[in-house]
């Protein structure tokens, strides 16, 4: 008859076979999809694990749980050297550790002195008495690569002249004994905040933020975050360049006249406005500088006062030689006569007048009053 330990273990077996046959998962663990690493750099791959609530009874937490990490596939029956990693033992192919504490079902585990070669997919294992399972239906993808990632400069909203705005700027951090250092370059005074954050899915980044006031001058100027990671003795960096767009009021107007000489009335003149904004002007309006007022002006209006005196200067022309005409010939029965002997001695310039008195035919015609005294 067998021991009861025996029977405990072929009863688990079968449960765990009878589950299996049904796509029931043994073990469920939660960790990143994908991880981007440096070379020389290490890594940290966050993890946690439950068992499934028919098979609970045969995991006890109080016994010693090992990790295991297995690469490439999940099935190492006939492939040990799939197993990189068991906290179990001293010496593993790979060099790391179980940071997080197996008995809370913490399987957060840190990888050292990556390399090229370790860029694969990895899934998780844990074995205790008498339980022992691997989550073949969740792995991790690390890759590994000599540069690292760029920093993410996200841009949310409108960034308006004198309006004061923060920028984000976030570096992964796959490695977070080694942060790294991220540094702004912008064109204008700013104040800065670094920050380490755990995002949803448990792994770190760097959070820094820059707060600055825009102004019309930094339109179409680049803003840098750049991301510094140490690696062993040296440095490796990674930058992420923006353009700003900042919406400004219109700036630098100016007007133009053409031609720019003096022109003759009834001619046409161009004028020209200009002007920098953003979004760009669409609409000018023009005013007329009169007695140190300002009127709005329609354009046309040039063209309106233009026409008006072209008319009033032709009808000045045509009054002005039917006058001629009219004064140049006197009607019958009038003469003009000259009178300037009676001014001499006066104030007032020499012209001439015209005399309206008429000499008279009479055939019996009085003598001169002077001349009785000869009778």
């Amino acid at each position: 008859m067998a021991c009861p330990e025996n029977m405990l273990f072929l009863i688990v077996l079968f449960i765990s076979g009878v589950l299996a046959c049904f796509g029931q998962r043994d073990l469920i663990t939660t960790m990143p999809d994908r991880l981007d690493v440096l070379t020389g750099s290490c890594v940290q791959i966050p993890c946690s694990f439950d068992i499934p609530h028919q098979i609970k009874y045969t995991f006890n937490s109080t016994i010693l749980t090992s990790g295991v990490w297995i690469k490439g596939n999940p099935y190492f029956g006939e492939r040990p050297d799939r197993v990189i990693f068991n906290s179990s033992k001293l010496v593993n192919r790979y060099q790391g550790e179980i940071t997080g504490n197996m008995s809370q079902k913490n399987c957060t585990t840190v990888f050292f002195n990556v390399t090229t070669n370790y860029t694969n997919k990895y899934f998780f294992r844990i074995e205790s008495q008498p339980f022992r399972a691997t989550d073949t239906e969740k792995s991790v993808n690390i890759v590994v690569s000599d540069l690292p990632s760029s920093p993410i400069l996200p841009v949310s909203g409108e960034v308006k002249e004198g309006t004061p705005v923060s920028l984000n700027c976030f570096a992964v951090t796959p490695c977070p004994e080694h942060p790294p250092e991220l540094t702004w370059t912008l064109p204008t005074q700013f104040t800065t905040e670094n920050q380490l954050q755990e995002n949803p899915d448990q792994t770190k980044s760097v959070l820094s933020t820059v707060t600055f006031t825009p102004s019309y001058l930094h339109h179409e100027k680049n803003i840098t975050c750049t991301a510094v990671y140490p690696v062993g003795t040296s440095n490796k960096t990674a930058e992420h360049n923006m353009m700003l767009n900042v919406s400004f009021s219109p700036k630098d107007t100016s007007a133009s006249i053409s031609p720019a000489d003096p022109v003759s009335v009834g001619s046409c003149v161009s004028l020209t406005c200009s002007s920098t904004a953003n979004p760009p002007v669409t609409n000018f309006t023009w005013f007329k500088i009169s007695e140190g007022q300002e009127e709005p002006v329609n354009p046309k209006v040039f063209e309106i006062v233009g026409k008006t005196l072209g008319l009033i200067f032709l009808f000045s022309l045509i009054v002005f030689f039917a006058w001629r005409r009219r004064t140049s010939r006197l009607p019958s029965g009038f003469d003009m006569t000259d009178r300037s002997q009676g001014l001499v001695g006066m104030n007032s310039p020499v012209g001439t007048v015209c005399s309206n008195q008429a000499t008279v035919s009479r055939g019996n015609q009085e003598p001169p009053l002077n001349n009785l005294d000869g009778l």
